[in-house]
């Protein structure tokens, strides 16, 4: 095992590149522990997969370094950096049977024959492939391929990194669930550090400690699955993470108070204070839907907002509101009633986050 850090790493696909615009990974500096279990998680084409063949060596970065641990390993090819890297289709060898295709990486590097039939059962046992030990690969369904290129992964203890690109892209998805807690197991098991690449803010929280967010080359915040969700770094990443995404609102300051879209907005002295401060007139106030309070009576701190509509998703339901011409949501009780065009809603300075040019920053207390 290893400790990853990534230093002042960037890499453009352009031989000439002009600007940030045209670097997929645009400059970073980041470690990954020893030990830990990681998600990378972003959308399509945010760098995710360029990032993970960069810390493999399928890729070279054009500027910066990759260390394991203190020695730079830029130079070093896939074979010499005793990574395993699972991809989002299955590799394996149709016409070996399923124990060979996990022996393969044991046997490539020596490991004496009873030192590969016990760490070949131990994986298999793991990921519920005893019973297939000894059929040949391409009888195998696609779940199972890909549960035996997981175990080619995991088979040598002695990897520096298990890199997961999308794993379970091809996996039924009432089995997903399951892998992801078979690979936390594993992880709990051995203590390999573990990187796992998705596009799916559920995979990412259910298997991954702390969650690396990707957007436009960058990672914007990393942290735990909790601090995503209660203090977003950045817009991108309240959008990203929950169901649905944090609501936004750009809010000027005025003689007055504070509005959004000439619509009077209220916010407290504290608040105004810390927008005064910012040099930028880029200001978002972001708060979850989950703690928007939809009442039917007006208050000094309350909006007159109309009613759009209603979700109903069995346990909750999701409320659509337009205020100051922009359409918001609140998650309300599935007994809570709505009626009327018009409705009255709070949002609460407690759960109230401000952003300035995309990112949080602390309020403070005056």
């Amino acid at each position: 095992m290893a400790q990853i850090t990534l230093k002042t790493l960037a890499h453009s696909y352009s031989p000439n590149p002009a600007g940030p615009q045209d670097y997929a990974i645009r400059e970073m500096s980041h470690v990954w522990h020893q030990g830990g279990a990681y998600a990378l998680l972003g959308p399509s084409g945010c760098g995710k997969s360029t990032l993970l063949n960069i810390i493999s060596g399928l890729l070279t970065p054009s500027d910066g370094q990759v260390l394991f641990d203190d020695q730079v390993m830029n130079e070093l090819p896939p074979e010499e950096r005793n990574i395993a890297q699972v991809f989002q289709f299955p590799v394996i060898y149709d016409t070996m049977t399923v124990f060979d295709n996990l022996a393969f990486p044991l046997r490539n590097v020596g490991t004496p024959a009873d030192k590969v039939k016990q760490r070949v059962e131990e994986v298999a046992d793991i990921l519920d492939l005893t019973s297939l030990l000894k059929r040949k690969a391409k009888n195998l369904t696609a779940d199972e391929k890909q549960k035996v290129s997981m175990g080619r992964g995991l088979v040598r203890e002695d990897v520096s990194a298990i890199l997961f690109d999308e794993p379970l892209t091809v996996i039924d998805p009432q089995l997903k669930w399951k892998l992801r807690r078979k690979l936390k197991e594993i992880h709990e098991k051995f203590n390999i550090t573990m990187i796992y690449v998705t596009h799916d803010q559920l995979e990412a929280s259910t298997f991954a400690d702390k969650i690396a967010v990707m957007y436009e080359g960058q990672v914007v915040q990393f942290g735990t699955p909790r601090e995503l969700f209660e203090e977003p770094a950045h817009t991108f990443v309240g959008y990203f993470i929950g169901s649905p995404g944090m609501n936004f609102l750009d809010v000027e300051l005025t003689e007055t108070g504070a509005r959004v879209n000439d619509t009077p907005f209220p916010l407290s002295h504290r608040i105004q204070t810390a927008m005064r401060r910012a040099d930028s007139r880029n200001l978002k106030i972001g708060i979850r839907p989950e703690f928007v309070e939809v009442l039917s009576e007006a208050s000094d701190d309350t909006c007159m907002v109309e009613v759009k509509s209603t979700q109903d998703l069995g346990t909750y339901r999701i409320f659509s509101f337009l205020f100051a011409g922009l359409n918001l949501k609140a998650r309300i009780n599935e007994d809570q009633v709505v009626s009327g065009d018009r409705v009255h809603v709070r949002f609460p300075e407690a759960h109230l986050n401000l952003y300035v040019d995309e990112y949080r920053v602390e309020i403070g207390n005056e």
